[in-house]
C-alpha cells in the first residue's frame, strides 16, 4: 500500500484491514510531509506481527514505489499480494473474494468498468469522462486490452505472476503504470479476471491525480506498446 499523505487515512484503514483474517500490512511512504510514515511507524509497534513499514527518502512515485513493495512483499514469502490504494477508494471488504478467485486466476483485479462496476455518484461529469475515455476506448484500442479497467489500482496478484512478468520489465512511474501492468499481464498470456467494485471517492484529502498527470499517462501509452508489443506468454520469466 503506497501512501503520501494519508496519515488521516490511514489508522481506520489499518484497523479495517486487519480485521480480514491472514493479511500482513506492508505500507511504503515516500517521506510524507503530513507524517505518514511516523504514524505507520506507530501502528507498526502497536501490530509488529500484521504491519510493517518501508520509508523512501522522498516522492519517488508511484510505479517505483510498487515494485519495491511487490519485491519486499516476494522476499517475504508471500504467495499473494494484494495492491490498493490508501484512500478508501478499494474497500478492504471486496479482498476476501478476490483472494478466493485467485484459484482460477493469475491476477484479480477489482473493476470500475465491468457490469456491476460502479464510480462514486459525487465524481463530476468532467472527471468521469476523461476516465470512461482513458479505460474503455484510449488505451484498450491502442494496446488491444481485454482488461475494461487498465488504470485500476486494486488488484490481486499470485507471487509466480510478478515473478513471471519480471518486475526489471517495468519502467513507468506513474498513472501508467496500471496500464503497463495490465499490458504485461496480458502479453504474457496470464488469466486476468476484473470483478465488480463500488469505487468510492476518497474520504479524507485531496487526489494527488491532476489532468497533466493524465495527460502523460495518454502519451506514455504508445512508449508501453513500443516496449512490450512483441512479448508472448513464451516470454515469461523462469524462475
Amino acid at each position: 500500500m503506497p501512501t503520501y499523505n494519508e496519515a488521516d487515512n490511514l489508522p481506520a484503514l489499518a484497523a479495517a484491514l486487519f480485521a480480514l483474517p491472514g493479511l500482513t500490512v506492508l505500507v511504503v511512504d515516500d517521506n510524507s510531509p503530513d507524517g505518514t510514515g511516523q504514524m505507520a511507524d506507530a501502528l507498526a509497534s502497536q501490530y509488529p506481527a500484521r504491519l510493517s513499514v518501508l520509508h523512501r527518502t522522498g516522492k519517488g512515485g508511484l510505479g517505483t514505489a510498487y515494485i519495491e513493495g511487490f519485491s519486499r512483499a516476494i522476499q517475504a514469502g508471500a504467495n499473494t499480494i494484494v495492491q490498493m490504494d490508501a484512500d478508501f477508494s478499494h474497500s478492504p471488504d471486496y479482498i476476501p473474494s478476490m483472494i478466493d478467485r485467485l484459484a482460477d486466476y493469475d491476477v484479480v483485479v477489482g473493476s470500475r468498468y465491468v457490469a456491476g462496476g460502479k464510480l462514486d455518484e459525487h465524481w463530476e461529469w468532467g472527471r468521469y469522462l476523461l476516465s470512461w475515455f482513458a479505460n474503455s476506448l484510449y488505451t484498450r484500442a491502442l494496446l488491444n486490452l481485454r482488461t475494461r479497467d487498465s488504470t485500476a489500482g486494486f488488484k490481486v496478484w499470485r507471487r509466480e505472476t510478478l515473478l513471471g512478468i519480471g518486475l526489471d520489465r517495468v519502467r513507468s512511474n506513474g498513472y501508467i503504470f496500471q496500464v503497463e501492468m495490465a499490458y504485461l499481464a496480458e502479453k504474457l498470456g496470464y488469466r486476468v479476471l476484473e470483478i465488480p467494485i463500488y469505487f468510492e471517492d476518497r474520504r479524507i484529502g485531496q487526489s494527488k491525480m491532476t489532468v497533466p498527470i493524465k495527460l502523460e499517462a495518454a502519451l506514455r501509452t504508445w512508449q508501453v506498446r513500443a516496449r512490450h508489443g512483441r512479448l508472448t506468454p513464451k516470454d515469461r520469466r523462469a524462475f
